[in-house]
């Protein structure tokens, strides 16, 4: 398989709030081809629920914005081989990447192993080849 997109949380996060970063990710996420790793949609469903505690968000907003993702890009799994390859790329990026997180890891080889980019603001992403940086 592969896409030309992967899209990050930061970017997703963006994107909802109609930020000028989230423009930039915009031209990404409406593309047609682009895909989410069900980390992401984890991570995006996190702080939506947050924002629902704080009062920024309502139940039906997360649900819809969740849907959203759902419709809009290919959710794809976390298969064995793509988790050993992201178990490995995770200590060797925690080497040079301040707080790089697992997380991140799932993403890189994601867009990797479909040949495609990371869609991001992310700070940890920064200087990855793999990467649209939209900030």
């Amino acid at each position: 398989m592969s896409c030309k997109y992967v899209i990050d949380s930061y970017a997703w996060i963006e994107y909802f709030n109609a930020s000028e970063y989230g423009e930039v990710a915009k031209e990404y996420i409406e593309s047609g081809n682009c895909v989410t790793p069900t980390i992401v949609v984890s991570e995006v469903s996190r702080k939506l629920q947050k924002s629902i505690e704080l009062g920024d968000e309502t139940v039906e907003g997360r649900l819809k914005r969740l849907e959203f993702i759902n419709a809009t890009s290919q959710v794809v799994g976390l298969d064995f081989e793509l988790a050993v390859t992201a178990g490995k790329t995770d200590l060797e990026m925690k080497k040079t990447a301040k707080g790089w997180g697992l997380a991140d890891s799932i993403v890189l080889c994601t867009a990797r192993s479909m040949n495609g980019k990371v869609v991001t603001g992310d700070e940890h992403f920064r200087d990855l080849e793999e990467v649209i940086y939209i900030k």
